[in-house]
């Protein structure tokens, strides 16, 4: 599978079935750490085995671009970017 940081992501398996998340950091090639701002802050992010996600085409650039060059993300700009991918 091919993930991206920043890539939103459903929840297919678990309690959070059918939740819209943000793939937060990618540790191996099974598992990501998803958070939505929300329930599952940035701070403390879940790790979910990749299979158990639905992977979509949209990449949020602006955490995208954050993410990788380890700036400081809050829980607020993740909720905006679930709520209104657009910006």
């Amino acid at each position: 599978m091919d993930y991206k940081i920043g890539q939103v992501v459903y929840s297919k398996a678990g309690r959070d079935a059918g939740k819209k998340f943000i793939i937060i950091s990618i540790p191996d090639e099974s598992y990501v750490y998803i958070s939505d701002g929300d329930l599952r802050k940035i701070e403390k992010p879940k790790r979910k085995k990749a299979k158990h996600l639905i992977i979509t085409e949209e990449v949020i650039k602006p955490l995208n671009e954050k993410l990788l060059n380890n700036m400081n993300v809050t829980n607020s700009e993740v909720r905006r970017a679930l709520e209104d991918p657009q910006q």
